[in-house]
């Protein structure tokens, strides 16, 4: 018998609306007023101006390791936007910018890479996760968020963040199947960087591109120009409001380049060429907005001083906090501390003191602080 072709064959769209020359389709603008293109540069350069004052507390030792986002901010704000506070968003550890956009305090993020728990901690009333290291376990995370949503007839819509690299982990198909088979009001957005710490894209998969992976769990997958912030928009508006509609999953994939490393612990000289590296800063997503927003006489004077002065203010309140009680270290691992934890942390403890209490006995283990609570007098000075 011969063979029946069961499907059409597949096409995977790419939208670009303002592309790195400045050349803007005007027939696919998004529908943003002035104040609403304002807000966005804002929050971009905000996000990068941020990114760079972060590396230098770094570099000085006045915060750990951290990943920078300089580059990817159009991916991040064009998405983020789009969500209503009531929504859900699912970040990886690179969503500084959309992590700003939703309320996170800039001394909170900072308290994070000090390796401050309490930084980790969203608001009451806050619909996001914190950030996750281990690449991918979010995105299911995030679907039992929209599942739970729609099973409790919520009107919400869940946006999960990650990189290409989380693409080659069970989990993102894992992910992408549940959401497709229960058709729950989920979009993700990958932000293919083109690098997963040092592995090439092209080593990461054979496909031509990572959004024709949504095709094979039933939803929607699309392609963005990831440095065109209206691009992002578009798309990630459309694929909101299908999914608060009831239409499901979308899968978007926003093509942008890290232009730092990876982390601040990387050296990505070792593994691209620097001719790489000024290909894609003439894609620099702020710069391209900037002279859209020139053209439209929307660039405000003064705006760069202002987020540096915020930032600075920001610096200064987080280094003003009292050191964290490091033994919480050992609060939240077991909810019943077995005895060699306890003696570990009773070592700590009488370190911490000093050599004149070496010889007294440890004091007695606190108990774990319940959620909401916090041990140390930084959140009341």
């Amino acid at each position: 018998m011969p063979r029946t072709p069961l499907e059409p064959r597949f096409t995977v769209e790419y939208l670009s609306i303002l592309d790195s020359d400045g050349n803007l389709d005007s027939a696919l603008e998004p529908d943003l007023s002035a104040s609403e293109l304002k807000r966005l540069y804002r929050a971009m350069l905000l996000g990068r101006r941020l990114d760079e004052r972060m590396v230098r507390l770094q570099r000085q030792g006045r915060i750990g390791t951290f990943a920078p986002i300089k580059g990817q901010e159009a991916s991040q704000l064009g998405s983020v936007c789009t969500l209503r506070p009531t929504d859900w968003m699912v970040p990886s550890f690179r969503e500084t910018a959309a992590m700003l956009w939703r309320g996170w305090p800039i001394e909170k993020l900072l308290m994070t890479f000090a390796g401050q728990l309490e930084g980790t901690q969203p608001a009451p009333d806050q619909h996001d996760l914190p950030i996750t290291i281990p690449v991918a376990t979010q995105l299911p995370h995030a679907v039992g968020l929209a599942y739970a949503a729609q099973y409790r007839g919520d009107d919400v819509v869940v946006m999960a963040y990650f990189g290409d690299g989380a693409t080659s982990e069970g989990d993102f198909h894992e992910a992408l199947n549940f959401a497709g088979v229960w058709h729950v009001p989920v979009v993700f957005v990958c932000q293919n960087n083109q690098w997963a710490i040092s592995v090439p894209l092209k080593k990461q998969t054979h496909s031509r591109t990572i959004a024709q992976k949504a095709l094979a769990y039933g939803l929607p997958g699309l392609q963005v120009d990831g440095n065109d912030v209206l691009a992002v928009y578009a798309a990630s508006k459309e694929a909101v409001d299908r999914a608060r509609e009831g239409g499901g999953p979308t899968l978007i994939e926003c093509v942008t380049y890290r232009l730092g490393v990876h982390t601040t612990a990387d050296d990505p000289t070792k593994y691209r060429s620097e001719e790489e590296v000024r290909e894609w800063e003439r894609k620099d997503p702020l710069t391209r907005f900037v002279e859209y927003l020139r053209k439209k006489n929307l660039l405000e004077e003064g705006l760069e001083q202002q987020v540096d002065a915020e930032i600075a203010a920001a610096v200064k309140r987080f280094e003003a906090m009292a050191p964290p009680d490091v033994l919480t270290m050992f609060d939240h691992a077991y909810a019943e501390k077995p005895p060699e934890l306890l003696a570990q942390r009773d070592e700590l403890a009488g370190r911490l003191r000093g050599p004149d209490d070496a010889g007294s006995a440890p004091e007695p283990p606190s108990s774990p602080p319940m959620r909401g609570q916090r041990k140390t007098s930084r959140w009341q000075n």
